[in-house]
């Protein structure tokens, strides 16, 4: 793609839609550097393996971010039941697997509308937060593990899209700051 010419600064919000394997941060280089943007700010982390929009602050958008980093947000995930891997998602290794036996859809919502209303999380370690100025997820590779503080989150709503065995597919509105991946561990 093109670069924008330089000239008057260029201000907006863009919703980026963000593919499987790239960083939140790679996506804000790349389009600060296409918008040839001289500020630029993303509202939120996504996961390397997870896709969706991402909204990009350029300019005097900016000014904006924190609006959206304190809204809170929506995500599409399937959940892959009885198995418990070293990073909580598909490129962590098995650490702890188990037969997921027959359960109904009443015993499903049942265990989903637990996490209904404020809950406390523990962020995983492979996160961005940072400790002592290093990301956490940095410091999981070099197989260090720190405590982290517990927080308090939101869950507004959890529907349940579609239930196929081990797999789970699930609609979650919740507050800034709950990490999906500990959700899926903890359900």
């Amino acid at each position: 793609m093109a670069r924008r010419k330089s000239g008057r600064d260029i201000s907006g919000i863009l919703l980026f839609d963000k593919p499987i394997g790239m960083s939140s941060n790679a996506v804000l280089q790349r389009v600060k550097r296409i918008f040839n943007a001289r500020k630029a700010g993303h509202t939120g982390s996504l996961d390397p393996l997870a896709t969706g929009l991402l909204p990009i602050c350029l300019g005097e958008a900016t000014k904006m971010s924190g609006f959206l980093l304190d809204a809170d947000k929506r995500y599409q995930v399937t959940i892959k039941l009885g198995i418990k891997t070293s990073t909580g998602d598909a490129e962590g290794e098995a650490i702890l697997t188990r037969e997921v036996g027959h359960y109904s859809n009443a015993e499903l919502a049942s265990v989903l509308a637990e996490f209904l209303g404020d809950i406390e999380q523990i962020p995983p370690m492979y996160s961005a937060l940072k400790k002592d100025g290093q990301p956490l997820y940095k410091l999981a590779r070099k197989g260090i593990e720190v405590e982290r503080k517990v927080r308090n989150i939101k869950i507004h709503r959890i529907e349940m899209l579609a239930a196929d065995g081990d797999l789970l597919e699930l609609d979650v509105h919740c507050s800034k700051g709950t990490y999906i991946r500990t959700l899926a561990e903890d359900i």
